[in-house]
């Protein structure tokens, strides 16, 4: 997330907030070493402190980036008040219809971007049932199922190649829905 809020606000000379690398987190049968999340409510109520406190200093538009797309987390984003400001909730994983959680597209994307926080031995793949998806993007109790490592989906199938094509797809998105005209992707290696 850093690189793309980086990426974006280099291009389109927007200010930056550093990133909050929690979110509210699905509840699983057992605790994952590293996994931590806060209620929906905390979230909510952080983000609003924050928000409010920038409205105060004169920030008109707030474009906050996600990439969880529970149904609890986006509603923590998506029902924040300002006075005066906008505030745009981009999920940049919107579209997909399978959970993003350590499968192939998160396991690309980092390869992407920084390949030596991968280590590929350690991917074990997952295919979760229709129900376990359902129940993972709801946020319900056993979202992501006790066989698991932890994944949902293919980390296996991951590549670095991938991961570029997707970075440039999300990236172009959102420059063009967001900031409303094309751009072009940053070609960083």
């Amino acid at each position: 997330m850093d690189r793309l809020a980086d990426d974006l606000s280099a291009e389109f000379q927007v200010l930056r907030a550093p990133t909050l690398e929690f979110g509210v987190n699905a509840r699983t049968t057992a605790p994952y070493p590293g996994s931590a999340g806060v209620r929906r409510k905390t979230l909510h109520r952080m983000l609003n402190d924050l928000v409010g406190a920038w409205e105060a200093g004169g920030v008109r538009e707030f474009i906050i980036l996600t990439a969880h797309g529970q149904d609890p987390h986006q509603e923590a984003l998506s029902t924040l008040r300002t006075r005066h400001a906008t505030v745009r909730t981009v999920d940049i994983f919107a579209g997909e219809d399978r959970p993003v959680h350590g499968g192939e597209i998160d396991t690309s994307l980092l390869l992407y971007i920084d390949a030596e926080l991968v280590d590929m031995t350690l991917a074990q793949d997952f295919d979760p049932t229709p129900r376990a998806v359902r129940r993972y993007f709801r946020g319900l109790s056993r979202a992501i199922p006790s066989d698991s490592s932890g994944s949902l989906g293919r980390p296996t199938m991951a590549t670095r190649e991938r991961g570029a094509e997707l970075y440039r797809a999300i990236y172009d998105r959102i420059a063009t829905r967001v900031f409303a005209r094309p751009a072009i992707s940053p070609a960083r290696a």
